[in-house]
């Protein structure tokens, strides 16, 4: 057994009794396939018919307007915003379009079937509420609650966002492990709430504090205590 995995393993042992996972959705447990379909592919289409230009000079416009927001804003993420500052009409067919590309990691049924039996799980997300609905579709009943920092606290992934979950689920930080793909807003502000973080990297750069699937984070809470 890796060294790290075997730290881990000790650090979850000496915690108290945990009784509420959460995920983060896209890049955990479910693939970036249906957001890169929407933000890289329909968005700058439709753009391009709009404006008559081709694909690479529509999708060099959008990506400057994506730069000029930067994912540390609310905006980044409310594609209603998106569609409305480029004058694109409804984004209700670009999603519809798109639905096909939700592709889910292949551990993930798994995992959370054998983690929903001892744990309560829920999903801690900076996602869209609308999005998250069409994402969690075939999963969403392993989930006893879905939080949304945008839609629901109209902030991002914050130590306070985490908080305001324990708050809700009425339990302490200490009982919750959180495990996210993002090292700031999943791994660092999770932490920072004193919630026991998991950072998910499935890059196969095989970071020494990081899980490489959520596998490994099924073995750390269903070992023997």
């Amino acid at each position: 057994m890796d060294l790290h995995l075997l730290i881990m393993i000790i650090s979850i042992s000496q915690m108290k009794e945990i009784e509420v996972i959460s995920f983060d959705a896209e890049g955990t447990v479910v693939t970036p396939d249906f957001s890169q379909a929407i933000w890289h592919e329909a968005i700058p289409a439709i753009y391009a018919r709009k404006k008559g230009f081709d694909l690479a000079q529509a999708k060099k416009c959008i990506y400057e307007e994506y730069n000029k927001i930067g994912d540390h804003k609310l905006e980044w993420y409310d594609i209603k915003y998106w569609f409305s500052c480029l004058d694109l009409g409804s984004p209700e067919p670009v999603i519809q379009s798109c639905l096909g590309k939700i592709t889910y990691y292949p551990e993930v049924i798994e995992v959370l079937s054998s983690l929903a039996d001892e744990y309560k799980l829920i999903i801690a997300s900076g996602t869209p509420r609308e999005l998250l609905h069409f994402l969690l579709q075939d999963i969403e009943s392993y989930f006893v609650r879905i939080f949304s920092s945008v839609s629901h606290y109209r902030q991002l992934k914050s130590p306070d966002f985490y908080l305001r979950i324990c708050e809700e689920m009425n339990i302490m930080p200490s009982q919750v492990v959180h495990v996210g793909d993002n090292w700031q807003f999943d791994f660092l502000n999770s932490r920072q709430a004193g919630i026991r973080a998991f950072h998910i990297d499935r890059s196969g750069n095989n970071h020494q504090e990081s899980l490489s699937d959520l596998t490994q984070l099924k073995q750390l809470l269903l070992s023997p205590k």
